[in-house]
């Protein structure tokens, strides 16, 4: 039974990621143009024709269609039905982690609670997958970074973080400062331990979440502000800091130190073979906010393991 659920869920998943895939591409094609996502309906770039409906089936219309319009004959861009297969197996992937989750036996834990959490973190992966492929595609062609996509993530978020807090098991992520001394927590009034800071699991987080949020703003701020006073132009976008601070939104301040790291890693590499080929110069803007966005993407799946990991090297 739960393998079928499983897979059910998957499929499911599968088939609503490309159907965001393809309200992806409406916003790839015309937020950076500040143009509205609702009106007009689906049409071809080149001729303006009103796309049937029957053409708009994610994928499997540009196959049958073989890449072209069907009035004009003029190519439809392979991103179309790229965008639309990484968002839906983005999703499938969100999906498995979820109900894998699901069925996963805790001994020391709220079984309820511990659903309740599991999906609201899948929920929350599915949804920063959406606005950073999105964000990705963007910046690599227009180099903008929406405030649609950048500030409406860092809303979501928050509140992603704050509902998935309420969740908390009892004890869970509780910070409890100076332990060795017992504490003691009684009614207003009454006596109490003194030497104890606490926080509770809740609060740890929300707190937590905002405090991220506002230093991974702060330190990409600050790293602009040094290359502005020593370079004596501008090297980076108000948009990369609001997508850091959007990531950080998301999963917290070291797996957005993560995305940065993997964002700055490979935006070099990449600059360094255009130099090589000689096809761009030291003052060659590059998308930063593309790979910085794809460092969000690692982040997200592998972003707490791996601080994890460089946490324990530095015991």
């Amino acid at each position: 039974m739960g393998v079928g659920v499983a897979i059910w869920f998957e499929v499911t998943g599968f088939g609503v990621g490309l159907l965001l895939g393809s309200f992806l591409n409406v916003c790839i094609s015309r937020l950076p143009a500040h143009e509205s996502v609702v009106r007009p309906g689906s049409r071809c770039m080149k001729c303006g024709h009103a796309v049937r409906w029957y053409d708009n089936v994610p994928v499997v219309s540009w196959v049958v269609l073989r890449g072209r319009c069907r009035d004009c004959k003029e190519r439809i861009s392979w991103r179309y039905p790229a965008v639309e297969l990484i968002t839906a197996l983005w999703i499938w992937r969100a999906a498995d982690i979820g109900i894998r989750m699901w069925f996963f036996d805790c001994d020391f834990c709220v079984r309820s609670t511990f659903r309740a959490g599991t999906t609201l973190d899948a929920f929350s992966v599915a949804i920063l997958g959406f606005l950073l492929i999105g964000l990705i595609v963007m910046d690599w062609q227009t180099q903008r970074l929406p405030d649609a996509f950048t500030l409406t993530g860092i809303v979501i978020g928050l509140v992603l973080a704050c509902v998935r807090a309420a969740f908390l098991a009892p004890g869970e992520g509780d910070i409890v400062l100076n332990p060795s001394h017992q504490l003691r927590l009684s009614s207003p009034g009454s006596f109490a331990a003194q030497g104890n800071v606490f926080l509770t699991g809740t609060e740890a987080m929300i707190m937590g979440r905002v405090a991220a949020i506002a230093g991974a703003a702060l330190l990409l701020l600050t790293i602009r502000w040094l290359y502005k006073t020593l370079r004596k132009r501008e090297g980076m976008g108000l948009g990369d800091v609001k997508l850091l601070a959007m990531i950080a939104a998301f999963l917290g301040f070291g797996p957005s130190l993560l995305a940065l790291f993997v964002g700055v890693l490979a935006a070099s590499v990449y600059g360094v073979v255009l130099l090589a080929r000689g096809r761009a110069a030291r003052e060659t803007e590059l998308p930063f906010g593309s790979f910085l966005a794809a460092g969000g993407l690692v982040a997200s799946l592998f972003g707490a393991g791996v601080v994890d990991w460089y946490l324990g090297l530095l015991r």
